[in-house]
């Protein structure tokens, strides 16, 4: 008689995953592109995409979306590149907290930034004031474009210094030493060269982020529309009376158009790609005269200005209020009001968060091995399934989400579960990576001669496999963590009275007008995000933070 074959464990395991992407990801997406081309009694349609092509009011929006990223993009290239090069190059005094500051710009809450320059640069902003009554000079208002625009290339900006640093780590210090005599042509015809396929990288995770950034025109824009404020607008303005169909349709056009930007950039990517070893990995070298005062001016300058925002939350944070407006002399009564008011958000923050990041693990290390260890047709599917979240906004996740769970058999909505499972969609992608990225560095073999020696595949796995990938896993997960309690684009969605995160809370202040909770709550999160990133830091055991 023939033997019946026996399902593995992971084999099982390949079909749950992959049934789980099929119900909260695949399903939900699909639901969302029916809905936008099916009218009310089920009938095919292309009205709603008419209509919005058919409005000038709508593509000025998606236009104003675009002059955004691009704008965004060129100028964190023009402030990213020189300072990653400068830093990576030359002896810069003080370059470990240089680092830790730029870190923490980019994975502060942009919106908290606009908050903060709001309070600076605003229409009664302290900055403001003070040069047009010293200098009798009135400062360009804030809102708007250029709101936008400063906000986010200061926000933005450190992720191409992370990319590009982790480049130059690749550049053998010979080729630099051979075009020693090139001067400042050395940066623009060797660098930067070399650098392309990271920079190329580096420009589309930006121009993502810039394109998909929901609170900061939400907060600082002020009549600049952009296209994720137009998707959440149509979308709960349809829920008190209009049709959902318009709100599918303007979320599968932010999809096509971050698709097409990655495939792009991946092609880009692949025609510039070259591989580079450091045998001698570029040393720092001291400048001197001139040339050291303005390298450290430059740095020290653009940090200080990106951390700014920072500073000055903290230190509204501790003024005295009364009611909601600063009142002479400090005090701790802004945390006391706020630790009585938002108290369960933050409660809700952290409960959100660590179901998120333990699901975020468990996936991403059973992903990662079912991918690199356990190559065949399901698995593929599933490294593919995987990164699209990647090319997802966070209020179409939200969307689709709603739409999906409001109704029997299955009824999400308005609880932390579809909270959760919306941040878990959102970040698994990046930690997935970082998984594969740590996976393939362990070789085949120990896992072999440990079966060998006759442990089965289950406590291999458990025992040699994941705790040699444990440095990888935790500084993926402290990162994740960072990017979860700092995400509002689709909390905002999702969020109820009983489910309200910090970010939500903290919007919520800024939007009420009451300055002094604001601040008190942002400066929490801010704490949380550097405590978190000491801790990667101190786990990965790297002075240098690279991407």
């Amino acid at each position: 008689m023939k033997k019946t074959k026996k399902l593995d464990m992971w084999t099982v395991l390949s079909f749950v995953i992959l049934l789980c992407y099929a119900v909260f990801l695949l399903y939900p997406m699909l639901n969302l592109l029916r809905q936008s081309v099916v009218t009310t009694d089920g009938a095919f349609t292309m009205e709603y995409f008419q209509k919005f092509f058919g409005k000038s009011y709508y593509l000025i929006t998606l236009w104003n979306s675009f002059k955004v990223s691009i704008a965004v993009t060129i100028i964190t290239l023009i402030i990213g590149v020189p300072l990653a090069y400068l830093y990576n190059m030359y002896e810069i005094k003080g370059k470990g907290l240089l680092q830790i500051i730029i870190i923490l710009c980019s994975m502060s809450a942009p919106f908290i930034g606009a908050y903060s320059w709001i309070l600076m640069l605003g229409n009664s902003g302290i900055i403001r004031k003070a040069i047009k009554s010293v200098l009798g000079i009135t400062l360009p208002s804030i809102y708007g474009f250029n709101g936008i625009l400063l906000v986010l290339s200061l926000q933005l900006f450190p992720l191409v210094f992370l990319y590009v640093s982790g480049a130059m780590k690749n550049i053998d210090n010979s080729l630099l030493e051979a075009a020693e005599s090139m001067g400042i042509k050395r940066f623009l015809t060797v660098i930067v060269p070399l650098c392309m396929p990271t920079i190329l990288a580096a420009m589309l995770l930006v121009f993502m982020r810039a394109f998909a950034d929901f609170g900061t025109p939400l907060l600082i824009g002020q009549g600049y529309r952009t296209f994720p404020v137009e998707i959440y607008n149509a979308f709960f303005s349809e829920t008190t009376g209009g049709d959902y169909g318009f709100a599918c349709a303007t979320s599968v056009i932010a999809i096509v158009i971050t698709t097409v930007v990655f495939l792009v950039q991946k092609w880009s990517s692949n025609k510039f790609s070259f591989t580079m070893n450091a045998l001698h990995p570029v040393e720092r070298k001291k400048a001197h005269g001139l040339l050291n005062v303005l390298i450290h001016l430059f740095t020290y300058l653009v940090v200080g200005i990106a951390f700014l925002p920072q500073v000055y939350i903290f230190y509204e944070s501790f003024r005295k209020t009364s009611g909601k407006a600063f009142v002479p002399g400090y005090s701790l009564d802004s945390y006391r009001s706020a630790m009585k008011v938002a108290g369960s958000a933050i409660k809700n923050t952290f409960v959100i968060g660590i179901a998120a990041l333990v699901l975020i693990i468990l996936l991403a290390v059973l992903v990662a091995y079912l991918v690199i260890r356990r190559k065949n047709t399901v698995n593929n599917v599933i490294d593919v399934i995987s990164m699209l979240p990647y090319i997802i906004p966070g209020s179409v996740v939200g969307i689709a989400l709603i739409m999906a769970f409001n109704r029997k058999p299955l009824i999400l909505t308005g609880t932390m579960i579809i909270m959760v499972i919306a941040l878990v969609i959102r970040r698994l992608p990046y930690t997935i990576r970082s998984s594969v990225a740590t996976l393939q560095q362990i070789p085949i073999t120990v896992e072999e001669a440990a079966i060998s020696l006759g442990s089965s595949k289950a406590k291999t796995f458990f025992q040699i496999t994941v705790p040699m990938m444990a440095n990888g896993i935790i500084s993926g997960a402290i990162l994740s963590w960072v990017t979860i309690i700092t995400e509002l684009s689709t909390a905002i969605c999702l969020y109820t009275v009983r489910t309200q995160t910090l970010t939500l809370a903290i919007y919520t202040y800024v939007s009420r007008g009451n300055d002094g909770i604001a601040a008190a709550l942002a400066t929490i999160l801010s704490l949380t995000t550097v405590v978190s990133l000491l801790l990667f830091m101190k786990l990965s055991k790297s002075k240098d933070v690279t991407l």
